[in-house]
């Protein structure tokens, strides 16, 4: 399942927030209660590298993913480079 970093910006009261969906959507914010705020920015949290000893490894949210992304193992690689090539891939 796709999993996103959602970063807000409240129009009532400018508060900065972020919060982590599995998809792009409004939300309330939790300073002064104004609410449908919609991001104005996110990071595809989907797939994700993470350096685990002297190797990468590339994680995926699966599509069983609910609450959570519940992220799943799906390859390793010597280098942040190879990890990166192959992103998509795995």
């Amino acid at each position: 399942m796709a999993w996103f970093c959602n970063r807000y910006e409240c129009d009532r009261c400018q508060f900065v927030w972020h919060d982590e969906w599995s998809c792009m959507c409004d939300d309330d914010c939790p300073e002064c209660g104004a609410r449908h705020m919609s991001p104005y920015d996110a990071d595809d949290l989907t797939e994700i590298i993470v350096r685990r000893g002297e190797e990468f490894v590339i994680f995926r949210s699966p599509d069983t993913a609910d609450h959570a992304p519940a992220y799943q193992e799906v390859g390793a690689f010597a280098t942040l480079v190879l990890a990166e090539a192959n992103l998509s891939d795995c």
